[in-house]
């Protein structure tokens, strides 16, 4: 928990002697509030640390995390599994997940997927929706366990059912390839919208390419373009790509081949290698100022949407392109 700054004090004394109408204003120095800040974050970790040893499982996993990402303390990856074991010990879903994870990547400890794989099932099994999707990973890759897609779509299912995004949008990927489940692009559409209604660009994109060429859904270029709208302007070089594509097409929006160009543009900047030979093909039918538009146009909206990177979440995606024309579905 971060602490709130404490307000700057100034304390004044008013003294009132008989022979003086004046009012004396005693000066004090201004508290040193850094060191009040310190004082009081030692003493919340001191008491964190009591619950801790107290069998507090909530208290293990806060310490565990601070050890973890060394807020308010030096990082040391032994004291933090020694927290999460312990709240994993007591069945706390979230400490087991995490130590999956850790397993699973080797953060701070040698990597271990048959760890990972024990941890995440237990978490799973608590109905920890993240567990349930890296759990469902494991399996469909045969990552720590043998390579089993029933128990994949089994857990795909039980994260996408709890809501969580990255879960929806494995689900939506399996029912549309059909590998390891029935092929179904009705459900794969549904899964993929519940994923991109939470913001996945992948599956917003996914979902584009759904509308683009009538899978699922009835074909319907301005929803194709809505969605690939929506992952474009997230970030996503994928979605990028294919939003230039619908430009340059004239499909769901006017034809713009200078829009179009911003956005191969703005895909190739963000490592869509495919892109540059999109735009070279494009920039034989633009003149000199549009090219020179577009690209001052890409490099703004660079600059506005530029922001620090996220953390690294503990989700598992695979990425797979699997149609042509659009860049494809994606599979996480």
């Amino acid at each position: 928990m971060r602490m709130r700054p404490f307000p700057s004090i100034t304390l004044f004394v008013l003294s009132s002697f008989g022979i003086s109408t004046a009012l004396l204003q005693e000066k004090h120095p201004m508290p040193d509030t850094q060191h009040l800040l310190q004082s009081a974050a030692m003493s919340e970790l001191v008491k964190l640390r009591q619950k801790a040893e107290q069998g507090d499982a909530q208290a293990q996993i806060a310490l565990g995390e601070r050890y973890l990402s060394g807020s308010g303390l030096p990082q040391n990856f032994a004291e933090a599994h020694k927290w999460y074991a312990a709240a994993a010990a007591q069945d706390s879903a979230e400490a087991q997940f995490v130590l999956g994870y850790l397993y699973q990547h080797g953060t701070g400890m040698k990597k271990d997927e048959r760890e990972a794989f024990r941890y995440y099932r237990a978490a799973a099994e608590q109905g920890h929706a993240i567990a349930a999707n890296n759990l469902a990973f494991l399996y469909r890759h045969g990552k720590g366990v043998h390579k089993n897609s029933r128990e994949a779509l089994r857990w795909y299912q039980a994260s996408a059912e709890h809501g969580n995004a990255v879960g929806q949008a494995n689900l939506g990927c399996m029912y549309f390839t059909g590998r390891g489940a029935p092929k179904n692009h009705q459900l794969a559409a549904h899964w993929f919208r519940a994923a991109a209604e939470q913001g996945v660009p992948e599956a917003q994109n996914n979902l584009a390419v759904l509308y683009y060429i009538g899978s699922g859904v009835p074909v319907d270029y301005r929803q194709a373009v809505y969605w690939a709208q929506r992952g474009a302007e997230q970030g996503y070089a994928v979605a990028q790509a294919d939003l230039g594509y619908l430009y340059e097409q004239g499909r769901g929006v006017p034809l713009d081949y200078e829009t179009a160009y911003m956005w191969y543009s703005a895909a190739a900047a963000g490592g869509f290698k495919k892109s540059v030979a999109q735009m070279k093909s494009l920039a034989s039918v633009m003149r000199p100022q549009q090219i020179a538009n577009a690209k001052a146009r890409a490099s703004e909206w660079m600059l506005i949407r530029e922001k620090p990177a996220p953390a690294p979440e503990r989700q598992q995606r695979t990425t797979t392109s699997i149609l042509p024309e659009l860049q494809g579905i994606r599979d996480f």
